[in-house]
């Protein structure tokens, strides 16, 4: 037997269960249409999926059931019923209202002279028109068996492009919180697609490899990465409790094993990895049989998307490094006393308010990366006159202005965009709405956002902390001030922002507390 193989049970002798259904909607004011189209199609089966007959006896009803039912795959339409026209008004409301060009349309009507053929073909987006005298129950069977097999590539070529657009969207921007969850989304939607449509999949990997790390005793212990389907809301969980026992117990002999285990209507494939413990493609409910093409391509997915994830893991952990860097970074040059949490503090601030205003996620992202940077400049400033706790003279002012000026020297010939952002704050931090800030005296939105919100968030912090000249602040008098400030040091939008998610904003201050 091939080492990568291997199946759950021995059911040559157990009968085939079927592998799902196809829901045909039949649509006709007349009873026995609907018995003899349910006896003629009683034995039917394609790839090992039987029908479900879903029945309508108007147009209104038709309609009711489309919105009621997603997945309906054909749909056996008569044409004349409370109108003359009410099968063609269900067409028009499929494609049009409910834009359901899924489903496979097929009209059907005992006068054909009422909606010629030529001109229903030309006008309404149907896929075939047959007379309900030459429907043979033999011609029923083919041409059933005919608009399952579009309906089934339609869904298949869908479920693709979707697969790919997720994974287009994540590799836009590989470094947001989302991406790599959307990535590997993507990849096993295009895996469903292939063997079939099953829309219950999943990755499953250790807590070490996900975006955020859930603390466990059991360094084995296995969750729920990414999914599809019922697994789309199970992101975090672990798998012992995403799964029944059965499956997983078949997702730790795949583990054990590094194997891909095969069952009745589900997979479970072993995804080698270099540099971490290993992962789990899971796909569940499949709605055909698995065959050897089916299980080549499964193994080569298996290895491949491994690869992948590795590669896209390991590119957040270089961001995350860079994070860090930064962030320490900053806290030695604004000379921080150890303990100290305002560039913790600030940088949650800052997202806070950048994802009220629906910031744009890369500029986002830039912004968090770069504002620990933002008083760098006091590099170039004495300790003593950075921590002075007595009124300053007007040349000990000029000096530490000069601050500004000092960070964006030292950070403006960068050619990467998020330093160019840093050297930005540098400088501005300490413009003011009114114009009557410094360096530049800038007013409105000639200061970049990103300055704008980095300048609220920085006097936020300084009020709501103990600084040498004065003792903190008490969230009441935090209000006043930010809010008497409006349009005068701050941006009117900002500050509303800030007022509307003060609680929100006490939180940070209560998660980040100065280590004494």
């Amino acid at each position: 037997m091939n080492d990568d193989l291997l199946f759950a049970d021995d059911i040559e002798d157990e009968p085939d269960e079927p592998l799902g259904l196809w829901k045909v909607l039949i649509v006709d004011d007349e009873p026995e249409v609907h018995a003899v189209t349910k006896l003629a199609l009683s034995d039917f089966a394609l790839n090992g999926r039987t029908l479900e007959f879903i029945s309508a006896y108007s147009g209104e009803e038709a309609k009711k059931c489309f919105r009621e039912h997603e997945d309906i795959a054909v749909v056996l339409l008569d044409v004349v019923m409370e109108s003359d026209d009410a099968g063609l008004q269900v067409a028009e409301y499929v494609r049009n209202e409910l834009d359901n060009h899924f489903t496979r349309i097929i009209l059907r009507t005992g006068q054909p002279g009422q909606a010629p053929e030529k001109d229903v073909i030309i006008n309404y987006d149907i896929n075939d028109y047959k007379s309900k005298t030459e429907l043979t129950a033999q011609k029923l069977f083919t041409v059933i068996i005919a608009a399952l097999r579009s309906y089934r590539d339609i869904i298949v070529i869908e479920e693709n492009r979707a697969g790919l657009e997720k994974i287009l969207d994540a590799s836009v921007d590989l470094f947001s919180s989302r991406s790599l969850e959307k990535f590997m989304q993507g990849i096993i939607q295009q895996l469903s697609s292939i063997l079939g449509c099953s829309r219950d999949a999943a990755y499953i990997t250790t807590a070490v490899a996900a975006p955020r790390p859930i603390a466990s005793d059991d360094p084995e212990e296995l969750y729920v990465f990414a999914g599809n389907g019922n697994y789309s809301d199970k992101e975090g969980v672990p798998l012992r409790e995403a799964v029944s026992e059965h499956e997983y117990a078949l997702c730790l002999q795949a583990m054990r094993q590094r194997e891909i285990v095969y069952a009745e209507d589900h997979v479970v494939a072993y995804c080698n990895s270099k540099s971490q413990k290993g992962s789990l493609l899971y796909l569940s409910g499949l709605p055909r049989r698995i065959g050897e093409g089916d299980k080549h391509l499964v193994r080569r997915f298996s290895e491949s998307v491994q690869l992948a994830f590795d590669n896209v893991l390991n590119a957040s952990v270089v961001e995350a490094t860079q994070r860090e860097i930064i962030e320490r970074l900053g806290k030695a040059m604004a000379f921080s006393e150890q303990g100290n949490q305002h560039i913790g503090r600030v940088i949650k601030m800052a997202d806070l308010i950048a994802t009220k205003l629906e910031m744009d996620a890369r500029q986002k992202s830039q912004l968090l990366l770069a504002i620990p940077l933002h008083d760098v400049g006091n590099s170039r400033l004495s300790e003593n006159l950075l921590n002075k706790s007595e009124s300053l003279t007007e040349d000990e002012i000029f000096a530490i202005r000069q601050h500004a000026e000092f960070g964006y020297q030292i950070l403006k010939d960068s050619q990467q965009p998020t330093v160019q952002l840093a050297a930005t704050l540098a400088r501005q931090h300490h413009e003011r709405w009114d114009g009557r800030g410094y360096p530049d005296g800038l007013k409105g939105s000639a200061i970049k956002l990103e300055s704008r919100i980095t300048s609220l968030v920085d006097a936020i912090d300084a009020m709501f902390n103990k600084r040498p000249y004065k003792p903190a602040w008490p969230t009441e008098k935090v209000a006043e001030v930010i809010k008497s400030e409006r349009g005068a040091h701050f941006e009117p939008a900002l500050v509303d922002v800030v007022l509307e998610n003060l609680n929100a904003i006490e939180a940070i201050q209560a998660e980040f507390q100065d280590q004494q």
